[in-house]
């Protein structure tokens, strides 16, 4: 079964920094239970993907992580039942800044709690429950998602025996959230941001979101990837004879067209609350260092996998985090890829990561 799914709470979701009543979890799910519900598998996505991790019958559109999910796949859902929770906070179903207080009747907007990842890995505690799963064979998270992964074993031990974390960390370097401060800066200084009182029918801050966007894909990327890709090719699908600065290269021209497709796709408020969550998760929050964070683990294995290319979150991260796992779990893995495609190789370098992910399985 696919096609988003949803369950909402008909009480009161304790967050780290306020709460929320009677939240909506949006949710897909792939494959089959079995009887001991020993196969269930939880898919944390990144900052902006939905929880269509996969087409399906019941929605045949491609979905964000399609070369990598689905039967006969590294993450196999003819073997495995495979849920994938739309991140709480977000703006694809599940309850987020864009959505209707049910206390109020009106949209959360800034009067939303401050949101940490630790509230999105609590919040997929109901979806598992609600299957009736008491541990989960791998709780498996990329970017973003690999940070929520990391809090989900680090809060509720014994909820997972396994765990993926790919290009993720267990914190932000200030590198890293000095980009989405500055990402989140080019949103809050759009007059049209209107201090998150914009209308959500209309284009709302359109600027700042096509901005932030194009800094988020630069990042996503590596220099020699744009070189290797884009050289010095001209662009010829913008003109601007009346512009003196416009879109002279091919490189510009398809940052401008990725922008353009996440405007009105994604909620502002929703991009500055999840960004900030990020910023905010330092996994040595519980209990003073990693070393005494990862003593209450519980896991029996885990996989670690780093890109040489990746500038938001560096190899070097992936080691720190494999090498305190293995001070505590019986089994880690660590990969180093040599993808050139950056941050964002985990979703287009699939001759690399679909055997390291199928490797593990």
């Amino acid at each position: 079964m696919s096609a988003v799914q949803t369950i909402t709470l008909n009480h009161e979701f304790v967050m780290r920094r306020g709460s929320v009543n009677r939240p909506t979890l949006a949710f897909e799910t792939w494959g089959d239970l079995n009887a001991d519900k020993s196969n269930a598998i939880l898919l944390f996505t990144g900052l902006s993907p939905s929880a269509h991790a996969c087409s399906s019958k019941e929605d045949p559109s491609a979905g964000w992580w399609e070369d990598m999910v689905g039967p006969a796949k590294p993450i196999d859902t003819d073997q495995y039942f495979v849920i994938c929770v739309n991140s709480l906070g977000s703006c694809f179903g599940s309850t987020g800044p864009a959505s209707i207080n049910p206390d109020t009747d009106e949209l959360y907007r800034l009067t939303f709690p401050v949101l940490t990842v630790e509230d999105i890995a609590d919040a997929a505690i109901p979806v598992v429950e609600h299957y009736g799963i008491d541990c989960l064979h791998t709780v498996v998270g990329s970017s973003m998602g690999g940070m929520t992964a990391l809090a989900f074993a680090q809060g509720h031990p014994g909820r997972a025996r396994r765990l993926i974390s790919i290009s993720s960390a267990a914190r932000s370097l200030p590198f890293s959230i000095a980009l989405r401060s500055l990402q989140r800066e080019m949103i809050l200084t759009d007059t049209a941001w209107q201090q998150g009182g914009y209308d959500l029918q209309g284009s709302g801050p359109v600027n700042g979101m096509r901005l932030a966007r194009k800094l988020g894909m630069i990042s996503y990327r590596s220099a020699a990837e744009w070189a290797e890709r884009f050289g010095r090719e001209r662009a010829t699908d913008f003109t601007h004879t009346d512009n003196p600065f416009g879109i002279d290269f091919e490189v510009e021209s398809y940052l401008e067209s990725h922008a353009n497709r996440f405007i009105g796709s994604f909620d502002a408020n929703c991009y500055l609350y999840l960004s900030r969550a990020m910023d905010l998760f330092d996994a040595a929050d519980h209990g003073g260092s990693l070393n005494a964070s990862f003593a209450k683990l519980t896991l029996e294995s885990a996989l670690v996998i780093g890109v040489e290319t990746d500038l938001l979150f560096p190899v070097s991260q992936q080691e720190e985090l494999a090498m305190a796992l293995d001070e505590h779990l019986p089994e880690v893995q660590f990969k180093r890829l040599p993808s050139i495609q950056g941050h964002d190789s985990f979703l287009v370098d699939m001759d690399r990561f679909r055997p390291a992910v199928a490797e593990y399985f």
